[in-house]
C-alpha cells in the first residue's frame, strides 16, 4: 500500500508558500489536493501534508526528514536552499557517517537532516527520524519494536548503540531503520537536553482501507499511556501524533453535496467511523 503512512506538517497561514518552496527546493513534485485548510504534494513519489489550521505547537527537531542524496553535489543543492532563512544544527561537512552531511531548520521550522550515500541508500527519498529525547530518552528500541509488531509489511532493519565515547550512554540507540507498513522511518536517542520533545506539530498519517484497519490501529496507539485526541488524532504512549483515517476520507470531504456534512460528523468525533462520515 504505497504511500499509506506519511507526514504531516503545520505550516499555520503559509502551506501555500510552504509547498511552493519544498517542490523547488526537491524537484520532480506537484500539488496532488489542495483546499483552505490542507495542501498535498508529492516529493519525488512521497506524500507529505501540510496543515493550515489545528495544533497549537510549532515544529522542532524531536522529528527531522533524513534525505537521501547520491551525491556532494546533490546534498549542497538541497542544503544552499533549505538554510535560507533556516539555521544550522549541524554544520555541512564531512563526517564518519557521511562525506557530506549537514542538519538544518528551514524557515517553516521544519528540520532536515541532508546525507549523501549511494544509490542503494536512496529507495526512500525521504525518512522520517524520531529523536526520544528527556523523560522519552531510551524508549527508541522499545518503540521500534511496538511500531513493526503493530503494522503489516514491518521489519527492523537495523539498530546500532552508542559505543564507549560517543557522548551518550551505551544501551541507547546511536541510530535504528526501521519499516512500518513498507514505509522506512529512522530513530534514536539522546539524552542531551534539548528543551524539546515530540509535539503534535509533526504527525503520522495513517490511511486505512477498513474500519477494522481504523479500531486496530487506534486501540494499540493508544493504549498503554496514549490517548485519543479528536478528529482521528491520537497520541501515543510515546508522545508521538498519528492520524488514523479512512483513504477515502479526503474525497468524502470534498463532495460537493455531502462534504460540509461529513465534516461536521467528523469534527465530533475523535475515532473516525468510516459508515457515520459515509451517511453523514
Amino acid at each position: 500500500m504505497k504511500n499509506s503512512i506519511y507526514p504531516c506538517l503545520t505550516i499555520k497561514g503559509k502551506i501555500t508558500e510552504a509547498s511552493d518552496f519544498y517542490i523547488d527546493v526537491f524537484g520532480t513534485g506537484k500539488i496532488s489536493q489542495s483546499n483552505h485548510f490542507v495542501i498535498q504534494i508529492e516529493l519525488r513519489g512521497q506524500k507529505i501534508m501540510l496543515l493550515n489550521e489545528g495544533p497549537t505547537s510549532t515544529p522542532n527537531p524531536s522529528i527531522s526528514f533524513m534525505v537521501m542524496a547520491e551525491s556532494a553535489e546533490e546534498t549542497e543543492k538541497y542544503w544552499n536552499k533549505l538554510i535560507a532563512g533556516g539555521k544550522i544544527l549541524m554544520a555541512l561537512d564531512s563526517y564518519p557517517w557521511s562525506p557530506k552531511y549537514g542538519w538544518v531548520e528551514d524557515k517553516y521550522g521544519v528540520s532536515w537532516q541532508i546525507y549523501t550515500g549511494t544509490k542503494e541508500d536512496s529507495v526512500q527519498k525521504f525518512c522520517p527520524t524520531l529523536m526520544f529525547t528527556g523523560e522519552k530518552a531510551g524508549k527508541a528500541t522499545e518503540a521500534i519494536q511496538d511500531y513493526t509488531q503493530l503494522f503489516p509489511d514491518s521489519n527492523i532493519q537495523g539498530i546500532l548503540k552508542y559505543a564507549e565515547g560517543e557522548g551518550d550512554r551505551t544501551d541507547f540507540v546511536k541510530h535504528a531503520q526501521f519499516k512500518i507498513n513498507d514505509y522506512v522511518m529512522m530513530a534514536m536517542d539522546s539524552s542531551a537536553d534539548h528543551h524539546f520533545e515530540f509535539n503534535d506539530a509533526i504527525s503520522l498519517v495513517v490511511e486505512c482501507e477498513t474500519q477494522q484497519e481504523i479500531d486496530k490501529y487506534w486501540q494499540q496507539l493508544t493504549g498503554n499511556g496514549g490517548h485519543e485526541v479528536a478528529c482521528g488524532w491520537l497520541t501515543d504512549q510515546y508522545g508521538i501524533s498519528w492520524q488514523i483515517i479512512p483513504k477515502a476520507l479526503g474525497k468524502l470531504i470534498s463532495d460537493p453535496e455531502r462534504g460540509q456534512r461529513a465534516m461536521g460528523a467528523m469534527m465530533k468525533m475523535k475515532k473516525l467511523v468510516i459508515a457515520d462520515l459515509e451517511n453523514a
